[in-house]
């Protein structure tokens, strides 16, 4: 009995480390492609101001008794001034550019190259779905912004890198990839609610979950998917397992992370 009351202790203390938010810090201001920006809006003794960027509305978030405005900066922005607009008012800031290191990807077959006219068309329905999805903007749940690692294994593709199928470029890697054994589980990195799963053509089994105010991650090449549409998930809670479906080489997990509709760097919402 005293052996079973020191190990529910032990995994008591380690799970409010893994989780504990009392440390939460925003992410670093990156302000290049890929990243995002932190701008201060004020004191949280007023009301949350209502900010957007390009007309359409951001995440807002109370850190340290002030309102933040957080901005995702998407890969094809073009170094220069932008700025968002809250209540009114305009706050400028500087994009700088960014070169990313190329990735040069061999696959077997040409299927997910030389697209058949059915596969083109399923692609282009299964990504206007991805879109609509990525454009949402809950402003019923609050946005928890210390994420933790979905899946358990060494980054193998960083976020950013200019790709290239049998020599020929395609759109940069918009997210993280994981590598881990089929089967592994993947967890939710944050609470969120299950908007969309399905069997996509270059994704493979996916599922998108909305942390809410814009911030969304989508969860690719999954052997199993353990959540529904419309099911409200805790932070590490399991969604899927690790698989190698859609466009792979092998099994990982590729993780995106979408802030106002901007594939942004994963790693900016992990502790280092």
């Amino acid at each position: 009995m005293h052996r079973s009351q020191s190990l529910i202790a032990l995994l008591t203390c380690l799970m409010s480390t893994l989780f504990c938010t009392a440390s939460f810090a925003l992410p670093d201001s990156s302000p290049v492609p890929g990243g995002l920006v932190s701008i201060p809006l004020g004191t949280s003794q007023n009301p949350a101001p209502n900010a957007t960027y390009k007309g359409k509305p951001i995440a807002v978030i109370e850190h340290n008794k002030h309102w933040h405005g957080l901005v995702g900066i998407n890969l094809s922005t073009k170094p220069g001034e932008y700025k968002i607009t809250a209540n009114g008012k305009d706050y400028p800031f500087q994009v700088a550019g960014k070169k990313y290191q190329e990735q040069h990807i061999t696959l077997k077959t040409r299927k997910h190259i030389d697209l058949s006219p059915e596969d083109l068309a399923r692609h282009q329905k299964e990504k206007r779905k991805a879109q609509a999805v990525f454009a949402t903007f809950d402003k019923s749940q609050n946005a928890d912004l210390a994420f933790i690692q979905p899946a358990q294994g060494p980054f193998s593709s960083p976020f950013g890198l200019t790709r290239f199928f049998n020599g020929e470029p395609r759109n940069p890697h918009s997210g993280l990839d994981i590598a881990a054994n089929t089967g592994s589980p993947v967890i939710a990195p944050a609470a969120g609610k299950v908007v969309l799963t399905g069997n996509f053509f270059f994704n493979g089994n996916v599922v998108y979950v909305d942390h809410g105010q814009g911030l969304v991650s989508m969860f690719c090449h999954l052997s199993k998917i353990d959540v529904t549409q419309g099911q409200t998930l805790a932070k590490a809670q399991k969604l899927g397992e690790v698989g190698a479906t859609g466009r792979v080489t092998g099994p990982h997990l590729h993780w995106s992370v979408s802030l106002n509709n901007a594939r942004i760097d994963p790693m900016l919402f992990l502790k280092r």
